[in-house]
């Protein structure tokens, strides 16, 4: 019966190079990922559009000017003068320094995703493995028992191949967000240049935020799978082959999809503490 053990091994091990990619990909730098060509495109995509971002900074700038004075006269005012041109100042220099703005944001969660692991004392994934009990119980079945023992190991090794695909693909996301977040924005930035319109760069960093520290709460979601996976599901071994191998993947099973649904929901939660 290896051929139904090594089933249900390769979906594990599937899963478990999943999570340990997981962790690989939550401490890695955007300018790394991929051998960094992706990050230099989107550099030079993000230099395009800081140009349209400087234009857009003196429109937002007149707006801005139209919108809280008055008057011309009222412009006059030192108080006011002063108040209008440091904005413009602040704008610019975000628009010009948002890519290090941005990677600042970025490594400041990078590094209490760091700090997490290292507290909590994971550098990376805990194995998930199939139990000895259930390795024997599996080897002393017969042929004709067998058959119903094949069709559970063969859907519990699909869900598990799925859950593992659909939660890496999550975290895949992540970085798309980030090189997305920064190829455009010094169009939002430059909405800093004008009072009416400052709304649209607090949203923008606020979501990049979010995105960021999208992180913190998937590694503590794997972390707390891990420590579930440390303790493998209690089976009966005086039950029958097909019933300690249904009541394994079960469990197994359900604590992975509430591991995936925290990693999918991580921009919900987050978006909640930041009030988006």
């Amino acid at each position: 019966m290896s051929w139904i053990i090594e089933n249900l091994e390769n979906a594990l091990n599937t899963w478990n190079s999943k999570m340990a990619e997981i962790f690989r990909l939550l401490t890695e730098s955007p300018e790394t990922f991929k051998g960094g060509g992706i990050w230099n495109v989107i550099t030079t995509i993000h230099g395009v559009v800081r140009s349209v971002g400087l234009g857009l900074l003196v429109l937002f700038f007149v707006i801005g000017v139209m919108k809280s004075c008055g008057s011309f006269a009222e412009l006059k005012r030192p108080e006011v003068a002063v108040k209008v041109f440091v904005r413009f100042a602040i704008a610019k220099a975000a628009v010009t320094y948002g890519l290090e703005l941005m990677m600042s944001v970025l490594a400041i969660a990078q590094g209490l995703i760091a700090r997490i692991m290292t507290v909590s004392g994971f550098s990376g994934a805990n194995d998930t493995v199939l139990p000895q009990s259930i390795k024997a119980a599996i080897d002393e079945t017969t042929f004709f028992a067998s058959i119903p023992l094949w069709a559970v190991t063969l859907l519990g090794g699909l869900f598990i191949t799925i859950l593992s695909f659909i939660m890496i693909m999550s975290v895949y996301g992540r970085f798309l967000k980030v090189y997305m977040y920064t190829a455009i924005a010094p169009v939002p930035l430059a909405s800093f240049a004008g009072e009416p319109t400052q709304s649209m760069g607090i949203s923008f960093i606020k979501s990049y935020t979010a995105v960021c520290l999208e992180g913190a709460v998937v590694v503590l979601a794997c972390i707390i799978f891990s420590l579930f996976a440390s303790s493998p599901p209690v089976v009966d071994p005086s039950a029958s082959a097909v019933t300690q191998v249904w009541a394994y993947c079960g469990e197994l099973i359900f604590n992975m999809l509430v591991l995936v649904g925290a990693v999918k929901m991580a921009d919900r939660l987050v978006r909640e503490m930041l009030g988006l």
